[in-house]
């Protein structure tokens, strides 16, 4: 049968009783991917939009970790002048800014973006225009920072920015404008993915994945999203009140014409440190869900798993100030503050101990990515306890802004969160490609990452209590430091030798690994219930969830919902609580429009840090790109 073959009745045509050839070519029709660049920029596919966040997120990993090593180079000795004051203040800002904001949050939204419609058993992410503009407005910010960066305009103020030290009178030029604009791509870019995320898995979740079905991986993501709509408003009030103070002569952080320094710090940390749990909290999903898999039973402890990670969420609102114990803020504030540190120490050792049981429980294979979640077992846990000590206001005081705290720093987000990752890019490569990782070059990956890590971070604790500072480009012979940092600094290429590795690992497997089948690892949730790599339309029939790992309890045939439409991208809606089929709703087209209103918000953005004026003419090409996103196009109305 051809496409021609199909042709009747397009819209009214149901996937009930249509034999499973004929329903996958209709289906390969109505949602296939459009050919041509056109085409290419128009898709709204999360799965294409996922690898290319996932692609430009590894990227600017690499130019961070580029930026890491120059900085070590030029501390490996006393008194070195391979790069100066002007250009490691550059560097250091830009390495602290790319981790954070260009690598960490968004490549853990794309792993939700891929993932999350997959697992809860839907063909596409809920406002999936969104979703595609989201990328775009995330890649124009990444290329407006790197591009001022190579213009010797990058900024030089620290990834946190603080004032008065970036405001008018200490950073002349266009630097710090460049941090704070580039904070507003970001963010607005995290928060549109963030809603469609929510959406997802609360209205599209398959028939019968209640909340007590919902994969773990998938809870993580839901929490995420949630700290990310309190947490991302507060970091884009501050960058735009410093805009403000820079370009339009505003003093809101100006204490001499009645402002305060301090707010600025306030709210930069009300969502630094949550950000610090929105890296994190995906991690967490992905570690439950491969520990599952290698375990070869389901996590122990679900309902205490999914409450510890609400419970993080919650209370990551309240640890900010215990990065101001130095500030001269009130004892008892800080006691409150050194209290909540403590506290949330609580929900993230119940959930190692609920993996250490899932794994004293089963029968577990030890594969790559199960070594990098033994590997961030060890490292995670030593990050969390320096940080139970820097929330003591004593101990903080004496190692505030030493390389104590960035060993620390470092210890919680390499180990708490890249590990996971590392691991997941092996775990669910199979499922994006369709091809296995090379498991000899994953295991000398993981080891070399895991020595060289320890031995580039674990120094730092020793040389941080000795008194050295942070964001120094260079020292004196005199303080002893020289051996120690040029140790750190071997063990810093070490790390950046093992992700060379995994480059080579990730490009060689890409064509020449070998064919992965369509779950590769026996898990038990629903990505893994079509092809790998999925198809347009992810799957044919819309599974029916029995089980909080469906594929293990309906080993032989797995229930199906039917009903909907063939002809057109129609999504199966359902209730919140127990996921019950409540209505059909057609599901956004490809369009152009998106990356059009990105280049709209984008240049207005860009053009802001030069005049206040740009906001005003700037309205005109975004009002025109959303009026062409959201103009009728005569399709269907959704029906109930």
């Amino acid at each position: 049968m051809t496409a021609a073959d199909l042709a009747p009745e397009p819209d009214g045509l149901r996937d009930t009783g249509l034999d499973e050839a004929t329903l996958r070519r209709w289906l390969a029709r109505t949602w296939a991917r459009p050919r041509g660049l056109v085409g290419s920029l128009s898709t709204v596919d999360h799965k294409v939009v996922a690898r290319r966040y996932l692609v430009t997120a590894f990227v600017f990993l690499a130019l961070g970790g580029l930026n890491a090593i120059l900085m070590r180079l030029q501390l490996s000795g006393p008194e070195r002048s391979l790069i100066g004051p002007d250009l490691y203040n550059q560097l250091f800002t830009m390495h602290g800014v790319t981790m954070m904001f260009l690598f960490a949050v968004p490549v853990m939204q794309a792993s939700g973006i891929f993932l999350v419609p997959l697992m809860v058993g839907t063909r596409n992410i809920a406002f999936p225009r969104l979703n595609a503009f989201s990328y775009w407005i995330y890649l124009s910010g990444g290329i407006f920072a790197w591009t001022s960066f190579v213009l010797n305009m990058g900024p030089d103020v620290g990834w946190f920015a603080y004032v008065p030290l970036s405001g008018p009178e200490f950073a002349p030029g266009k630097r710090a404008d460049v941090w704070a604009q580039m904070i507003t791509y970001t963010e607005v870019s995290s928060l549109a993915v963030a809603v469609a995320t929510i959406v997802t898995i609360f209205k599209q979740r398959a028939p019968g994945m209640s909340l007590d079905r919902i994969p773990l991986f998938v809870w993580a993501m839901l929490v995420t999203s949630f700290v990310i709509i309190f947490a991302m408003p507060a970091v884009m009030i501050a960058s735009t009140f410093l805009i403000l103070d820079r370009l339009v002569g505003t003093h809101i952080f100006n204490p001499a014409e009645g402002g305060d320094a301090l707010l600025f710090q306030h709210l930069f940390w009300f969502f630094g440190h949550p950000e610090v749990y929105i890296i994190f909290l995906p991690a967490t999903g992905m570690v439950s869900s491969i520990i599952a898999a290698f375990a070869r039973r389901p996590v122990f402890g679900y309902l205490a798993l999914v409450l510890s990670l609400i419970a993080v969420g919650f209370l990551s609102f309240g640890l900010w100030v215990h990065h101001m114990f130095a500030t001269g803020l009130p004892k008892l504030g800080a006691s409150f503050f050194t209290a909540s540190s403590m506290l949330i120490a609580i929900p993230n050792g119940l959930q190692i101990f609920c993996w250490l049981a899932t794994l004293w429980g089963g029968r577990p294979t030890i594969r790559t990515p199960l070594l990098f979640v033994l590997g961030f077992f060890f490292i995670f846990v030593a990050g969390c306890l320096t940080g139970v000590m820097l929330a003591s206001v004593p101990l903080d005081l004496q190692a505030h802004d030493t390389y104590f705290v960035v060993a620390h720093f470092h210890y919680v987000l390499i180990g708490g969160a890249v590990f996971p990752l590392l691991g997941a890019a092996y775990f669910w490569f199979p499922k994006i490609t369709g091809r296995m990782m090379s498991e000899r070059l994953g295991r000398w990956h993981f080891w070399l990452a895991f020595v060289g890590f320890n031995a580039a971070f674990f120094p730092m604790h020793i040389v941080g209590l000795w008194g050295m500072p942070r964001r120094v480009y260079t020292y004196p012979v005199q303080m002893g430091w020289g051996p120690i940092n040029l140790f750190i600094s071997l063990g810093a290429l070490v790390l950046f030798a093992s992700f060379v590795l995994f480059a080579v690992n990730l490009v060689r497997s890409c064509s020449r690994g070998e064919p992965a089948g369509d779950n590769p690892w026996d898990a038990g949730t629903l990505e893994w219930a079509t092809s790998s790599p999925p198809p347009s339309y992810n799957f044919s029939r819309i599974p029916v969830v029995t089980h909080a790992e469906p594929l293990w309890a309906e080993r032989e045939s797995m229930p199906v919902a039917e009903g909907l439409r063939v002809g057109v991208r129609e999504l199966l809606v359902s209730t919140v609580a127990e996921a019950r089929p409540d209505l059909r709703e057609t599901s956004a087209g490809t369009s152009i429009w998106p990356l059009l209103a990105a280049l709209a918000v984008g240049g207005t953005f860009l053009g802001s840090i030069f005049t206040p004026w740009a906001v005003v003419w700037g309205a005109l090409p975004i009002t025109v790109a959303l009026i062409g996103w959201f103009w009728p196009k005569g399709e269907p109305e959704d029906e109930s």
